[in-house]
């Protein structure tokens, strides 16, 4: 071979090597994520590929299933319909690959409604898998065959769910638990038995399935609550250890529970609280919970002590509450309006933290509003000055509904704390200053409000002449130019109409005040631009000043201008309310002046002034107070999705009123309650280290006037409890020690025995094979009978009671 052919040899040989190494390489590396985005091939749904699919999944290599079961899941969670694929995919339902076979009942699910018949193939398999070893595959089956929503299989279901209810994995008996609601939804003729099951969880001891067990109840049997007499020590007991989305559902079933069967928690004259032991064990139970880290958890939690605890237990919400104010955005909306609730019945407890409630700039307008209303609500005279100079910063938010709410929440304050009265009208004059229309228009009608308490009273709040009631009627008048929105200039002409009465002598009409015709004539001037609400307060406004002045013949003129304007509006509202005070003028101005036509004879009951004076300033002048009050709703509850929207709660998620008495306290009564209460885990002797072996209950067994069958025992409960771990294993290697020199005398003890049957014996060969086997058979006879006295003693203190908890020193 020449040199030339040798090189091409070795060139085409290391030619082949590479690319079998770079095939070998790129198929061992197809499921790693090393280059970027490489999940994102699977979205690729170019016809290419999806015809691929189909040989895929027939083929014998459980990594061409997995790429096509992956492809056909995203093509899934993009929208697309993959049905045709339903016979090639339930052949590979009994796949080895778990992974495969995870896949695969995610398509089943989603298809199995739509290919009943071809779905019925794999039950066989599932009903196979549930009695697998591995008990993640046992759950999986569950659950994608209760999913499969076929009612003809719901006998089937049933079956499986009883089977996997009485499973040794709690696991499995919680999928059992979350497959009810499923079975129950696909045919309700079950319920009986489904009811069974439930029965049957409620009894689990493992904390990892009861949560689920809770959520079956609420959604198969909510009202059989006389199912949880003898479970309902132990769910609050186990409360602690369930998980966190289990302890919501089981905390609000026991406090359903509470509420319909035991007597309500009563105050009495003196202040003791009387309360059940019962709720008290649920109250009990669900203060560790506050401290979860779950955001759920511990306003659920807070939920029950709010409806189930006498008042002397809300304060320990308080700091649990607050917590949760800075763990997100979302969180704080809702624990916000959990917070006024509760402020709304006891303000005090929240008092103190107002600074947790400041607005920031970075809120949400809903979180904003809640805040506004949850500093009203902890308003005291200890805190108003505070508060009330952040209402007024609030004024400059950039968003309108938030001014108005700040705005109207100065008003407020005034009607809480009266102190505070001068320093909100200060306040609200300088902002009717202000060159926004949402600042105006929403201080103006707090002032409205402000003004009409204020005259309401007997004697007016004190204060400088700037800021009396009249004082500030006059400003507005005045600034009647300047106030642009519509429901504000209507609140200035209401104001001016009913207040427009004066005894003082004035250049204007008599007995009105000065700038009360001057108001008229500005407004009368724009009448036909302005919004109907005050068109409306202007004819109003005329109909007053006639009454107050009937005789003034410019204030006739201006009347009969504005009546005019009215009948002719296109308003119908207006042209009827023109209608009706020109009516009752008709005895006020006999001249015609009110409806500016001749004066002729009319029918029926004419009123006499004071009679229309009376109508009109009488009328309507209550004060009105526009305070939303979805919160005041008594079907507002806490936990309740209508609480954040608004909305009333149906009356079934309404939470039962107590009963006084509560039903029998006996039907609580179970095993449980006879067994020791845990104790705190103290240094354990031999002999309760061999019995905590046997029993999983964390209790401290030592023996009280019964004799110990060995010496060793006798020696360690003479020494008396250990006072730390070191002290234990001290007293551990002395017994071992002690062991040692037992066993060494024994043995000597028998050496001294045999030399001495020898010595007496000397005449006498017995066979030494035949000898050594009775010794080995008396030996283990021996022992034997030994541990079966140890099992009856044990058995026997047990039984009699001899054992009693040891409480560390």
């Amino acid at each position: 071979m020449s040199g030339g052919q040798y090189l091409n040899s070795i060139t085409e040989n290391a030619s082949r090597l590479g690319m079998r190494l770079q095939e070998s390489f790129s198929e061992h590396t197809r499921d790693l994520t090393i280059a970027r985005g490489a999940s994102a091939a699977y979205l690729d749904t170019s016809d290419d590929k999806s015809k691929n699919i189909r040989k895929q999944l027939d083929s014998n290599s459980d990594r061409e299933k997995l790429d096509a079961m992956k492809r056909l899941v995203a093509l899934i969670s993009k929208g697309r319909n993959v049905s045709e694929y339903f016979a090639q995919v339930v052949k590979n339902v009994a796949s080895q690959n778990l992974e495969i076979r995870k896949l695969v009942y995610i398509y089943l699910l989603r298809y199995a409604e739509q290919e009943p018949d071809l779905a019925l193939l794999s039950i066989n398999t599932f009903q196979k898998d549930l009695t697998d070893s591995n008990p993640l595959i046992r759950a999986m089956a569950l659950r994608v065959l209760s999913g499969i929503k076929v009612p003809m299989i719901g006998s089937i279901v049933v079956l499986a769910i009883k089977k996997c209810a009485a499973d040794i994995s709690p696991y499995v008996r919680k999928a059992a638990a979350l497959a009810i609601p499923k079975c129950y939804e696909l045919d309700s003729s079950h319920l009986p038995a489904l009811i069974g099951i439930i029965s049957t969880l409620l009894r689990d001891r493992s904390p990892l399935s009861i949560g689920s067990v809770a959520v079956a109840f609420e959604a198969v049997c909510p009202t059989r609550l006389d199912i949880l007499h003898q479970q309902y020590r132990r769910l609050c007991k186990i409360l602690v250890d369930v998980d966190e989305w289990g302890q919501v559902d089981l905390l609000n079933l026991l406090l359903r529970y509470a509420r319909t069967m035991l007597p309500r928690p009563l105050v009495r004259e003196d202040g003791v609280e009387e309360l059940d032991t019962d709720v008290k064990l649920l109250l009990t139970s669900a203060e560790p919970v506050l401290q979860s880290r779950n955001p759920a958890v511990v306003l659920a939690a807070a939920r029950v002590i709010y409806y189930a605890a006498p008042p002397s237990y809300l304060s320990k919400i308080v700091n649990p509450l607050l917590r949760l104010l800075t763990t997100s955005k979302e969180v704080e909306r809702v624990v916000l309006v959990y917070l006024l609730a509760i402020s709304k019945t006891t303000p005090s407890l929240f008092a103190p933290f107002y600074p947790r409630f400041l607005v920031r700039t970075d809120d949400m307008r809903q979180v904003k509003k809640d805040k506004i209303r949850l500093l009203l609500n902890v308003l005291n005279i200890d805190n108003y000055s505070a508060i009330l100079r952040e209402l007024i910063d609030y004024a400059d938010d950039v968003e309108d509904s938030i001014v108005s709410e700040a705005i109207g929440a100065l008003g407020k304050c005034a009607r809480i704390i009266p102190e505070a009265t001068q320093q909100c009208l200060t306040a609200l004059i300088t902002l009717i200053r202000s060159p926004h229309d949402a600042v105006v228009s929403s201080a103006v009608m707090v002032l409205k409000y402000l003004v009409q308490v204020q005259l309401s009273v007997a004697a007016p709040t004190g204060g400088s002449t700037s800021q009396s009631p009249l004082s500030i009627i006059s400003h507005l008048a005045r600034r009647i130019d300047d106030i642009k929105h519509a429901q504000a200039r209507a609140c200035v002409l209401w104001l001016v109409g009913q207040y427009a009465q004066s005894d003082e002598p004035t250049a204007g009409p008599e007995g009105i005040a000065s700038w009360a015709p001057n108001v008229l004539r500005k407004i009368a001037k724009t009448f036909g631009q302005e919004a109907s609400l005050v068109k409306l307060q202007i004819i109003t406004l005329a109909a007053k000043l006639l009454v107050l002045c009937p005789v003034d013949r410019t204030l006739g003129l201006l009347t009969r201008y504005v009546f005019s304007l009215a009948r002719y509006d296109l308003n119908y509202d207006v042209r009827d309310r023109a209608k009706m005070l020109s009516s009752l003028l008709a005895g006020v101005s006999p001249s015609g002046l009110a409806n500016g036509e001749e004066p002729e004879e009319r029918g029926g009951v004419v009123l006499r002034r004071e009679q229309v004076r009376l109508v009109l300033f009488e009328g309507k002048s209550g004060i009105v107070d526009d305070e939303p009050s979805h919160l005041d709703d008594a079907t507002a509850m806490l936990g309740s999705l209508g609480l954040v929207t608004g909305k009333p709660v149906p009356i079934d998620g309404v939470l039962p009123d107590w009963l006084e008495n509560g039903v029998e306290s006996s039907l609580r009564d179970s095993e449980d309650d006879a067994l020791p209460q845990p104790v705190a885990p103290t240094a354990l002797s031999s002999a309760q280290q061999q019995y905590r072996g046997k029993s999983m209950t964390p209790v401290v067994l030592t023996p009280t006037g019964t004799s110990r069958p060995n010496s060793r025992n006798e020696s360690t409960s003479a020494r008396g409890p250990w006072t730390d771990l070191d002290k234990f294993y001290e007293d551990a290697g002395d017994e071992d020690e002690d062991e040692d020199e037992e066993e060494e005398s024994d043995e000597s003890q028998e050496s001294e025995e045999e030399s001495e049957e020898d010595g007496n014996s000397e005449g006498d060969h017995p066979d030494p094979v035949a000898s050594h086997q009775e010794v080995l058979n008396s030996s283990a006879s021996d022992e034997e009978d030994s541990k079966e006295e140890n099992e009856d003693e044990d058995s026997h203190l047990l039984d009699s009671g001899g054992w009693q908890t040891q409480t560390p020193p």
